[in-house]
């Protein structure tokens, strides 16, 4: 059983120092359904809450009983904020990377199944393992992925071990302390 929830920011809405130019963090807010399975019983203030807009990348690989199956490889995205001016780094890891340094990297504590599109990937919890940088990450110990659309590998099988497909897709991220 869910519950409407509005994910606010408590963003530091100050000044990000980058180099010698300056990146004006904004708060986000989004307004959706967070299964209470994904939402951390410790968890602080809202760091950031990014829109992305990319591809989730598989690979054919064998499985097995001898079956070619697509295989989740990595993510590849980009997050804005709500005004569009941060720019955030998704890959491998998973890892989110600000424009300045800072990092964070998280592991799958729980995931959700998308009720409002069963042909998307699903939501999830994760969290921090390591963080990096003193800048907007360096306290972030959550993650949640939430409002996704696309991302899944349709059909579930391939015919070319090797082969990679990137599936578009679309999710928002909160960042949490």
């Amino acid at each position: 059983m869910s519950s409407e929830s509005r994910v606010g920011c408590a963003v530091r809405g100050g000044v990000v120092a980058i180099g010698m130019a300056s990146l004006v963090v904004s708060c986000a807010s989004i307004n959706t359904t967070v299964p209470p399975e994904l939402r951390p019983a410790d968890a602080g203030r809202t760091v950031a809450v990014m829109h992305a807009i990319g591809v989730q990348i598989y690979v054919c690989k064998r499985a097995p009983d001898g079956r070619l199956l697509w295989t989740f490889k990595a993510p590849e995205a980009t997050l804005r904020d709500e005004a569009t001016r941060v720019v955030i780094k998704h890959y491998a890891g998973p890892t989110w990377e600000a424009p300045d340094g800072s990092k964070v990297t998280g592991k799958v504590l729980q995931q959700a199944a998308n009720t409002r599109d069963p042909n998307s990937i699903p939501l999830l919890l994760l969290q921090a393992t390591s963080t990096g940088g003193a800048g907007l990450f360096r306290s972030v110990r959550y993650v949640q992925r939430l409002n996704t659309q696309g991302g899944l590998a349709l059909p579930p099988t391939c015919t070319q071990e090797g082969q990679e497909d990137r599936m578009p897709y679309q999710a928002d991220y909160v960042f949490i302390e």
